[in-house]
This record gives structure tokens, C-alpha cells and sequence, in this order.
């Protein structure tokens, strides 16, 4: 629990990823809940096998593109510890996207005239944050100027999220 205490609190800005090192357990079980959580959101949002390959379609774009990033950088060695710093931090956001959803649907059940521009607002401070998120693991472990990062972070979400959304609709 220490240890995904110290993972989690990347997501603040807090900790320095570069200093952790996980278990092979606690690397697995990341994945597991990253693509159980994709598919929770994705089978809310569209149809749930839709949303299943388009979450493994994400998940090997995800690691598609670190291993191309750390293989450019010339640090290999440090997979493992960058995958899971991102995807505990992606996951959290993930969580927090659930939360969103199940907020809209109360919303929608409410008949709260402004559930939509919430969902929006909701989703647009989420990416943000996420990409912010990875930009700061991206300069912990490259040590890039932040405005390098930020691209690498904006980048490696487009990669993840938008060619596999965009395989899907083709």
C-alpha cells in the first residue's frame, strides 16, 4: 500500500517516479485494473465490445509508445518503472471519470438542465490534468524542459486515446 501511496501521489505533483521501483505483482495488477476500468468507462460510454478493443487497442498503443519513447531516449531500463508510473496515474483518472459518469447519469435522472456542460467541464479539467500528469513523469524521467514534455504528454495521449477511438469509428 506504501508503495501505491508513493505511485499515487505523482498524480499531485509530489513524488519523483524515478526513485520507485515495483514488483512484478504490483505492475500486473496495474495493468489488470487499467484495462478493467477502460472497459467499465468505454462500456458506459458505447457499446461494450466496442469499448473492449478499443481499450486494448489503447493498452498496446500505451505500451507501444513508451517502449518507442524509451528505446529514442536510450532507456530501456527504465520500462517498467515509467508504464507503471503512468498507468497508476492514468487509473486514478480513470476512477475519477467513473465518478464523473455516475454523476451525469444522476444528473440525467434529476433532470438538471446543465449535466451536459458539467460532463464537459468534468472531462476537459480531467484530460488536462492527465496530460499535465504525464508531462511531469516524462520530465522526471527524461529530464526534458517542461515544454518538450508537455508535447511528449499531448503526444503519447493522442497515440493512446485518439488512433484506437479513431480506428473504432472507421
Amino acid at each position: 500500500m506504501t508503495l501505491f501511496l508513493k505511485y499515487l501521489s505523482s498524480c499531485w505533483f509530489l513524488n519523483n517516479p524515478t526513485e520507485l521501483v515495483p514488483p512484478k505483482s504490483f505492475m500486473w495488477k496495474n495493468v489488470v485494473f487499467y484495462l478493467i476500468s477502460g472497459i467499465v468507462v468505454e462500456g458506459l460510454i458505447a457499446d461494450p465490445a466496442d469499448g473492449t478493443l478499443e481499450v486494448l487497442g489503447r493498452t498496446i498503443m500505451a505500451f507501444g509508445s513508451i517502449a518507442i519513447l524509451l528505446l529514442m531516449e536510450k532507456k530501456w531500463g527504465c520500462f517498467n518503472q515509467l508504464y507503471t508510473s503512468i498507468f497508476v496515474c492514468e487509473n486514478f483518472i480513470m476512477t475519477l471519470a467513473i465518478g464523473a459518469e455516475i454523476l451525469d447519469y444522476w444528473l440525467v435522472l434529476k433532470h438538471y438542465p446543465y449535466h451536459e456542460e458539467i460532463g464537459i467541464g468534468i472531462a476537459v479539467f480531467l484530460v488536462t490534468w492527465y496530460i499535465a500528469i504525464v508531462s511531469y513523469i516524462f520530465r522526471a524521467f527524461f529530464n526534458h524542459p517542461t515544454s518538450v514534455s508537455v508535447i511528449y504528454a499531448f503526444g503519447y495521449f493522442v497515440l493512446t486515446y485518439g488512433i484506437p477511438m479513431l480506428l473504432m469509428d472507421i
